[in-house]
């Protein structure tokens, strides 16, 4: 039984690696699309990705936390 909190914290953990990891990818991608539309508003543009990002790496961290919890239980 203890092999399977062990290969679900896996799991898990590797999946909220690549879902966080598709979130910054994407957040990227239409950070940079914006900024090719509007040079002005670059600055905001940054702004509002950092905070984002930061929400992404966030969660993403909770979710390494709460695997790495449930494989040593």
């Amino acid at each position: 039984m203890e092999h399977l909190h062990q290969f679900g914290a896996a799991i898990g953990a590797g999946l909220a690696v690549i879902g966080g990891a598709a979130g910054i990818g994407r957040l990227a991608a239409a950070a940079m699309e914006g900024t090719a539309r509007q040079p002005a508003a670059a600055g905001d543009i940054r702004t509002s990705m950092l905070i984002a990002g930061a929400f992404i790496e966030g969660v993403t961290l909770f979710a390494e936390v709460v695997c790495i919890i449930l494989a040593t239980k």
